[in-house]
């Protein structure tokens, strides 16, 4: 064969097989992403479970804890509520991003539901330590809130992993935005140069004040990670963010923004936000950006 045909055919045949690897590569590194991001939407979906399981069980040891009537009713309804949630969970897929998103508000609500009775709970274990030092001539007046509140001083250990579960953080308000080159809001994706996420931690007396930092990571419709600022633990895993700030919290609702430089183009289609806090996933919400 001729030189001047068989080396370029040569070089062709090679740049042909360099290619194929190349993207026989980055196929395989896409599908073990996607299997992560699987994995954890597996995780995060189990968790739910625990946390709507462990609600439910709260309801059922404080019914068993009171006599009232009133308040017995109460707690049978939002328990059945609970295990309503609870069965639609176990049933919906966790790749099913809007259904799970809607589970995560029920849950946040039915946490700050629990929340309201774990403080009314113990509001009547500090009335009933000070009726234990009253004169007896005035216990009677209090007969009724002691029958309520017999047997708490026993149940203090449970009565603290219930705080822990009151106390627990919540993302409120979450959207995600985008800025232009001038720092101006766009609707169109192929003018952003910059995202904005904003959002607020939630009222929460019961919740401990100090410094907290805040990780939130957004996915593409593709299902990459848009990276960048370092990584986190979670579930006894190693987590990568896209975006992270220190803030001071006291108890009152703390709004956060967070921004994410443009590095890479954005494709138009469903992107993914998870917020994290204090080794808990306190938020998430799907955005269409076109």
């Amino acid at each position: 064969m001729n030189k001047k045909v068989f080396i370029p055919l040569v070089l062709l045949i090679l740049m042909l097989i360099a290619g194929c690897v190349y993207l026989a590569k980055g196929l395989n590194d896409q599908k073990k992403e996607n299997q992560e991001m699987q994995e954890l939407a597996e995780m995060d979906k189990k968790e739910m479970e625990n946390e709507y399981q462990q609600f439910a069980n709260q309801y059922s040891e404080m019914r068993a804890q009171i006599t009232n009537d009133s308040i017995i009713a109460q707690l049978t309804a939002e328990q059945l509520k609970t295990e309503s949630l609870l069965k639609e969970l176990k049933e919906v897929k966790s790749s099913n991003a809007r259904e799970i998103a809607r589970l995560k508000k029920e849950l946040a609500t039915c946490r700050a539901v629990i929340r309201s009775y774990v403080l009314q709970v113990d509001s009547l274990n500090r009335l009933n330590q000070n009726l234990v030092a009253e004169n007896t001539q005035v216990k009677a007046q209090y007969e009724e809130a002691n029958r309520q509140i017999e047997g708490l001083n026993t149940e203090k250990a449970s009565l603290s992993e219930k705080v822990a579960i009151a106390a627990q953080l919540d993302a409120i308000g979450i959207n995600l935005g985008m800025l232009d080159k001038k720092d101006k809001s766009t609707s169109k994706i192929s003018k952003c140069k910059k995202l904005q996420l904003n959002f607020s931690l939630a009222k929460n007396v019961t919740a401990q004040s100090g410094n907290k930092t805040v990780y939130a990571r957004i996915t593409s419709p593709a299902g990459s990670l848009l990276g960048g600022a370092g990584s986190f633990p979670y579930e006894n895993k190693t987590l990568q963010c896209t975006a992270k700030k220190s803030v001071e919290y006291g108890g009152k609702e703390t709004p956060i923004t967070l921004y994410w430089e443009v590095s890479q183009a954005l494709e138009a289609g469903n992107y993914n936000v998870s917020i994290f806090a204090d080794g808990n996933m306190i938020g998430s919400r799907s955005f269409s950006l076109k």
